[in-house]
């Protein structure tokens, strides 16, 4: 049963490699990589801001 098993994900694995159309493992990955980045290029920009309203927040429920 398990042998079964890891047999299958092995030729499916190898048929996956080995697959010339469509977008391979490697191009997702590069697009995910590029997702990731303008992500953070926004958040770091975009977090100050958030961070200054929490803040002010915060100072007018304290007084």
């Amino acid at each position: 049963m398990f042998l079964d098993l890891m047999l299958k994900f092995y030729v499916q694995t190898q048929l996956f490699f080995q697959r010339k159309d469509g977008a391979s493992g490697i191009e997702y990955a590069i697009i995910v990589a590029m997702v990731a980045l303008v992500i953070v290029g926004a958040g770091t920009g975009l977090g100050t801001k958030i961070k200054s309203i929490f803040d002010s927040v915060a100072t007018k429920m304290t007084t």
